[in-house]
């Protein structure tokens, strides 16, 4: 999941989708115009388990999963966590 945050595009996206599901044609202007750029970067966000697509006909419109952006803070929370542990001991 960390990976899939790892360019500010996706960051963007993410923005774009709290408002609500987008059409890939309202998040083309994100990746600099490029449609396969776009493409690649809702792939990877898609694999991360952040965002999912329904088809309509022939658009597509992703959104947030819901409890997607949770299970991140989730992950972060437990690794910052291990991190602290860590320290205590002395690693």
């Amino acid at each position: 999941m960390f990976g899939a945050l790892a360019d500010p595009a996706r960051i963007q996206i993410l923005d774009q989708l709290r408002g609500g599901s987008r059409c890939v044609c309202e998040l083309e202007g994100i990746a600099g115009g490029s449609s396969s750029l776009l493409a690649y970067h809702l792939k990877i966000l898609r694999e991360a388990g952040l965002v999912t697509c329904t088809r309509e006909g022939r658009k597509a419109r992703y959104e947030i999963v819901p409890g997607g952006l949770a299970s991140l803070q989730r992950a972060s929370a437990s690794w910052s966590s291990g991190i602290g542990r860590r320290q205590a001991v002395g690693v």
